[in-house]
């Protein structure tokens, strides 16, 4: 699929007002798959330009969000965090219009859409799956009606509805489910619904509105591997909002940080995670640093006393250079190497995290540590039995 420009989206809106399909990529017979399979391009863009939002009312003025400036690429996956009031349920809004900004434009697919009518509002909003916290299912409806729902208000034929309700059936690995009603499903297969009825309209772009936050720990991978899958097999663009970093960590390309409405940090997760240079980042990672353990520092001098006492060394790789190597750094010391801890994680294929590690003989210098990671310094002296 190539991006839509402004007369042939509006040409495609104006087929589904009047209730016909659209002439799309399925009308050519190749399925999204097989598309993303041969290299084309699928994900719908979105840019925000130079965004304000002001919620206006009798009690005074409230700035949800200022000079939002960022552009999420096609095809990827893209998380949006921060802590409570912080923006990001107005900022995902924006983008099928939910919400109107006060100031700025918001383009989807090069598309400024203020500038949609009715109708094409209403093609923009197909084109957009959006899946939700509490799953929003009807209850008096089996898995097949309420996947069903939003081409039966479509007016597609019904002919087309089958196949399609049948074919992201599949894809969510509900298919047993079909004639289920949602009392009878647990939180993870109400949330599979809840993909399969935002996919069974063949969106380009997804946004997930915390998503995960009502699921346990278990479930949650689950849904996010489904995910990250739908978004390998169908090359769709993916927005979440989270406030958990672990989620972001798991899934996402890039990630935005907003702070009071502000961007305070955006870039690829590797670098994030590697180099937090924000306080509100640094915060919102706390929950995935490892301290030091609590048996190390009991025990942590910081002072040398005696022969007996040992250098402990903390070396923290950003994920900017190499992976980190225990014969180099004990060849760079040219001294026995004791392992303490080791907190490493791997994102994006980009190991960042901190290593531990204790020598024996005389302190390394300034310029060997500078060698060894790309933050290394003594922390301390700890006896020889540690």
């Amino acid at each position: 699929m190539t991006f839509l420009s402004a007369p042939s989206l509006r040409r495609g809106i104006a087929f589904e007002a009047q209730g016909r399909p659209a002439p799309s990529r399925a009308a050519s017979g190749a399925s999204a798959e097989a598309a993303a399979q041969n290299g084309a391009v699928r994900g719908g863009s979105v840019r925000f330009e130079r965004i304000d939002k002001v919620y206006r009312s009798k009690s005074g003025d409230v700035s949800a969000l200022a000079g939002i400036d960022v552009e999420v690429k096609p095809g990827s996956i893209f998380g949006i965090i921060g802590r409570s009031g912080a923006g990001k349920s107005s900022l995902i809004r924006l983008v099928n219009r939910l919400e109107a900004p006060t100031g700025g434009r918001v383009l989807v697919n090069g598309v400024d859409i203020a500038t949609l009518d009715t109708p094409g509002l209403v093609g923009l909003r197909r084109r957009i799956g959006m899946i939700f916290q509490h799953f929003n299912l009807l209850s008096a409806k089996t898995v097949w009606d309420n996947i069903a729902l939003p081409l039966v208000v479509a007016g597609t034929p019904r002919a087309e509805i089958g196949p399609r309700v049948e074919r992201v059936l599949e894809l969510v690995g509900l298919s047993d489910k079909r004639d289920v009603y949602p009392a009878r499903l647990s939180g993870g297969q109400k949330q599979r619904v809840g993909i399969a009825r935002a996919l069974v309209c063949d969106p380009d772009i997804l946004l997930c509105d915390e998503a995960t936050s009502a699921l346990d720990p278990e479930t949650t991978l689950s849904i996010l591997a489904l995910l990250k899958d739908i978004n390998r097999r169908l090359g769709l663009t993916i927005i979440l909002i989270t406030h958990e970093m672990s989620v972001i960590r798991e899934i996402c390309d890039t990630v935005l940080v907003l702070e009071q409405g502000r961007i305070v940090e955006t870039g690829p997760v590797w670098r994030i995670f590697g180099d937090p240079q924000a306080e509100a980042t640094r915060a919102l990672l706390q929950p995935l640093v490892r301290d030091l353990p609590d048996d190390i520092a009991l025990r942590l001098k910081t002072t040398r006393s005696g022969p007996t006492d040992h250098a402990v060394l903390s070396l923290h790789y950003t994920g900017e250079g190499g992976e980190p190597d225990l014969a180099a750094i004990a060849a760079a010391l040219n001294a026995p190497l004791t392992l303490l801890h080791a907190a490493i994680d791997r994102v994006q294929g980009r190991s960042h995290g901190r290593l531990l590690v204790k020598i024996a003989g005389r302190e390394p210098s300034p310029e060997t540590l500078a060698a060894l990671a790309q933050d290394a310094k003594v922390i301390g002296y700890v006896r020889d039995h540690a």
